[in-house]
């Protein structure tokens, strides 16, 4: 895509969607560490928004120097209660949450400064309930929670996101309908469009749940600009991706791990990696407009997507 050189993107992450497929970045966790930031702690990438905030806005850089259209911001596991046990006040939390999206277009301002002349969008990150619990509950979902107690979980946070003026509020790696449901209700009238993306195993939800009752959920939200899946296995996005774009009739969102295992109690990755970027158009053809990586997929393999989307 072309641009004219300003620090903002010169038309919606909504218009490019029905004009092209957008390139979104990798794994923020992976990159840090690959920087050498010691990620073993219950806040994970989210310390450093407060600790090391120039770090967060190097991993964004790396990746839009790679190829990437989309930062997606380091608050995935940003929650007032998170910091409260640091002892973090809610004011003070409120404004680290905020600062992930400066964060974000700082390093867009610097993408532009060394030359990157195409549109660079921000997508706010709003993980599940289980990130902020800390014990992998995310990839099982069913948290004995109402979806009114889950919406009362998320809407403060998606409240501070949205006024940070993201271009999209990125609710992601969402375990079960359950929270998809809470999610739903929770953006309403923030004025700000969202994607929604399942973690899945298989054709079910984390949860079990199947995928066309999860997606069904995001077809008549005027909110949400795309559905699909994220932080899952690349094969189960293969399938997923086709799943949504029937069942929507929306963009599909698709950013799947590397193929590696996450091992919560040893918090460590297992097994090898099967993302290749032959899968992008597969997930095009079938209706993906918004490609990238999660977890363990970094700037190497960001740039071998935006050259398939070329070629394709």
């Amino acid at each position: 895509m072309s641009t004219n050189g300003a620090s903002c993107p010169p038309f919606s992450l909504t218009e490019a969607l029905a004009a092209g497929t957008v390139v979104l970045d990798g794994g923020m966790s992976n990159q840090l560490e690959a920087a050498g930031h010691d990620l073993s702690d219950e806040l994970w990438s989210a310390r450093l928004l407060a600790e090391r905030p120039e770090a967060i806005t190097e991993a964004h850089l790396a990746y839009f120097e790679a190829g990437a259209d989309v930062a997606i911001t380091a608050s995935y596991q940003a929650t007032f209660e998170g910091f409260a046990r640091r002892g973090i006040g809610r004011e003070r939390a409120a404004g680290i949450v905020a600062s992930s999206v400066e964060l974000a277009r700082a390093a867009a301002r610097r993408a532009r400064e060394k030359g990157v002349a195409r549109p660079l969008w921000v997508a706010a990150s709003a993980g599940p309930y289980g990130a902020m619990l800390a014990d992998g509950s995310e990839y099982r979902g069913r948290y004995g929670l109402t979806v009114a107690e889950l919406e009362r979980f998320h809407r403060p946070r998606l409240e501070v996101l949205a006024a940070a003026r993201p271009d999209v509020l990125a609710l992601e790696t969402v375990p079960d309908t359950v929270e998809a449901e809470a999610l739903l209700r929770a953006v309403r009238g923030l004025g700000v469009p969202a994607w929604l993306s399942y973690t899945v195993d298989g054709p079910r939800t984390r949860a079990g749940q199947p995928l066309e009752e999860a997606f069904a959920l995001a077809a008549d939200a005027e909110e949400v600009i795309a559905v699909g899946v994220n932080c899952c296995a690349p094969e189960d996005a293969d399938a997923a991706v086709t799943t949504a774009a029937r069942v929507t009739g929306k963009p599909v969102v698709v950013y799947p791990n590397s193929g590696e295992t996450w091992d919560a109690g040893a918090r460590a990755w297992n097994g090898r990696s099967t993302f290749t970027p032959d899968r992008v158009a597969h997930w095009r053809t079938h209706g993906a407009r918004l490609i990238g990586g999660c977890c363990r997929v970094g700037p190497a393999t960001i740039t071998e997507i935006a050259h398939a989307l070329t070629r394709a």
